[in-house]
């Protein structure tokens, strides 16, 4: 019988495997996929490489940097601004500290008033020196934040709300505002960007750390039933093995969670992407851009991917990203619709672009409604713990962080 049993190899299963074999104990970690990552998968088709829906990396976050080798994954990374389709043209907007000889060209853009600056510096301000604890005290939707800020010009309606749709995945402003204003602290004081080699690169990196901490991975395991046998735990798999283990970790995806632990399924937004090769990019510019018009179609944002990270593409092509908002109660958006939006937002004709793949997530996110939920006890049972960022907060950074809040919680168990 094992020590432990993790069920999941995405973030928060590798890192908690990993701390768990450093310790000396035997970890096996069942994943039903042919590969690690969960969510965090990398596919190369025609020599394009395309992960599984737009995701950044940002180096800020103190559990990634506490789990893995940033300088070997070669993080390239998106400029820190926004790029904005406005009904005059396109206006970029930097960040005014790395780039103070933007400021004026900023306010020239007629998106940021002096009043919009000092509201959004009263809404962010609190977030670069308290504890999300404190945030999180008395805390309301993102909308009333901003009210209560005093943020409502254009600044508000046409670059945050837009640029945030894409990272929350939802656009009614009833995310969690503490939450919000914790992603702006990452974003103000890292640089997000992408792993030459793909998103992959992380869970493949953790998986090697735990791998050589003596974690047994095994892949296309997938699990279908736990349950207490004895003084342990068993993990019935679908083709009819069983693993058993002193304690189990679930640490599967918002859509298994329910299945295996009896727990209720956690509440998720999801998201659509759509990737395009092109010849010629559509323009210079790294930046990610929104569309700022009233009645935006349904693309949140995009980026020419290949201005950052040109091995996402062979040479001589361009790869270009689109996002979308991945409705539960209505129809996706259809190709038509995303080419019309694309062509408006770039100003230019997009017709030779050639769709690679579009990835439909329904669970890209957990949702993170307000008042904002304290991270969240890992044990649910007797010998059982789970981990993923629905018990934390929606990032990368939670699922890190609740893979180690897991581990350090069975050592605790189990006196060590």
């Amino acid at each position: 019988m094992h020590d432990v049993v993790v069920v999941g190899a995405g973030l928060a299963g590798l890192r908690c495997a990993g701390l768990l074999a450093a310790r000396g104990l035997d970890v096996v970690v069942l994943e039903g996929a042919d590969a690690v990552g969960g969510r965090q998968r990398t596919d190369i088709i025609d020599g394009f490489r395309l992960d599984r829906g737009f995701q950044v990396l940002n180096p800020a976050y103190p559990a990634l940097r506490r789990s893995v080798d940033l300088d070997a994954l070669a993080l390239g990374s998106f400029p820190v601004g926004v790029r904005v389709r406005t009904t005059d043209g396109v206006s970029e907007l930097r960040h005014p500290l790395r780039h103070p000889l933007s400021i004026a060209t900023s306010l020239r853009s007629g998106l940021v008033s002096s009043r919009d600056a000092v509201a959004l510096a009263r809404w962010a301000g609190p977030a670069m020196v308290r504890p999300l604890s404190r945030l999180a005290r008395h805390d309301l939707t993102l909308g009333e934040g901003w009210d209560a800020a005093g943020l409502r010009g254009p600044l508000r309606t046409a670059v945050l709300e837009p640029f945030l749709a894409g990272v929350l995945a939802e656009s009614d402003g009833e995310t969690s505002n503490a939450f919000a204003r914790l992603l702006v602290r990452y974003f103000a004081f890292g640089r997000p960007g992408v792993p030459a080699q793909g998103i992959a690169a992380v869970p493949e990196q953790l998986a090697a750390h735990a791998r050589t901490a003596g974690a047994d991975i095994r892949l296309d395991a997938r699990a279908d039933r736990v349950s207490s046998q004895g003084e342990g735990i068993r993990v019935d798999l679908i083709d009819g093995d069983s693993v058993g283990a002193s304690r189990v970790v679930v640490a599967v995806g918002p859509d298994a969670v329910a299945g295996l632990t009896g727990l209720a399924a956690p509440a998720t937004n999801g998201l659509q992407t759509w990737w395009f090769a092109a010849t010629e990019p559509p323009a210079r510019s790294a930046l990610l851009t929104v569309d700022g018009r009233v009645g935006r179609g349904p693309v949140v944002n995009t980026v020419v991917m290949t201005h950052t990270v040109p091995s996402y593409a062979p040479a001589g092509r361009h790869l270009i990203a689109a996002t979308c908002l991945l409705p539960s109660d209505s129809a996706p958006a259809d190709e038509k619709d995303v080419r019309r939006h694309l062509g408006e937002i770039w100003g230019t004709d997009i017709s030779a672009w050639e769709l690679i793949r579009r990835d439909d997530i329904a669970d890209a996110l957990p949702a993170q409604p307000a008042p904002l939920s304290a991270p969240r006890s890992p044990r649910y049972a007797d010998r059982s713990y789970i981990a993923g960022d629905h018990r934390d907060t929606a990032s990368i950074q939670g699922a890190l962080a609740s893979g180690e809040r897991a581990a350090r919680a069975i050592l605790a168990d189990m006196g060590s």
